[in-house]
């Protein structure tokens, strides 16, 4: 009975993000149908909006890199079952992206428009570039432990939930964290960009590289030399090229 309650629990969680994902990508584009977007409705006070949207961002970037330390998840699993700690993990992310759509504030001061033609074409190509190589880049490496779906397919399973092995992803051989940058692309590649577009995404670039120093600091220390000479050899953002070629280097799929 358990076993089936999480891997229902894990299943709900996984598409549960699609849901939010799909959302988040309207709600940055200004897209219909969703009645709420980034620059939707009327601009109030400048002072408070930047003060509201100021602490969804640090919520959002709280409890994604908070709950993905290990200190965290060592003390976390004293009451969330390992099985389904994963998944808890992708369902608390989901509510704090719905918080931060739900209440954030327009601040529509319009700091660029591209007129219509290429330029515009262009951003827009690159916006939806982005979004998808979110889904992309996770499908380079563990995917389906990534949101929480492995674990409670072993538990299911009655089988124990070993660690992942080493292997050689796709754009991980160019870069070490593409999943960043995809996220980079996505907010920032618009033909329009307000005041409050610039904030959201000044914000939440500046916690991913925040966020980035700590989660290479858990590599180091799970998988020690390995990742210390992967991470020398390969770029953080952009490519170090070796004789007209990309660095390649076996590394195990881990991100936060």
């Amino acid at each position: 009975m358990k076993r089936g309650l999480f891997l229902f629990y894990g299943l709900s969680s996984y598409v549960l993000f699609f849901v939010v994902f799909a959302y988040l990508f309207l709600f940055v584009g200004n897209l219909p149908p969703a009645p709420k977007t980034i620059d939707s409705g009327v601009s109030g006070p400048l002072g408070l909006a930047v003060a509201v949207n100021s602490l969804l961002i640090l919520l959002f970037g709280l409890q994604h890199s908070v709950m993905a330390r290990p200190a965290f998840k060592r003390w976390w699993t004293q009451y969330v079952p390992q099985p389904i700690e994963r998944s808890t993990y992708v369902l608390a992310s989901c509510v704090v992206t719905v918080l931060l759509i739900a209440f954030w504030q327009p601040i529509n001061v319009v700091l660029w428009d591209v007129p219509t033609g290429l330029g515009r074409m262009a951003l827009w190509g690159l916006f939806v570039a982005g979004w998808l190589l979110v889904p992309l880049v996770s499908l380079m490496i563990h995917h389906f432990d990534l949101f929480g779906l492995r674990q409670v397919w072993l538990h299911w399973q009655g089988e124990e939930i070993t660690p992942l092995t080493f292997r050689t992803p796709w754009l991980y051989a160019w870069v070490r964290h593409p999943l960043y940058i995809g996220w980079a692309v996505a907010f920032w590649a618009t033909p329009t960009m307000t005041l409050g577009h610039l904030l959201f995404a000044v914000g939440l670039t500046a916690y991913m590289l925040i966020a980035v120093q700590f989660e290479e600091r858990d590599l180091i220390a799970h998988f020690g030399d390995e990742y210390t000479t992967y991470r020398q050899r390969v770029g953080m953002f952009v490519p170090r090229w070796t004789k007209g070629k990309p660095v390649r280097e076996k590394v195990a799929a881990h991100h936060s």
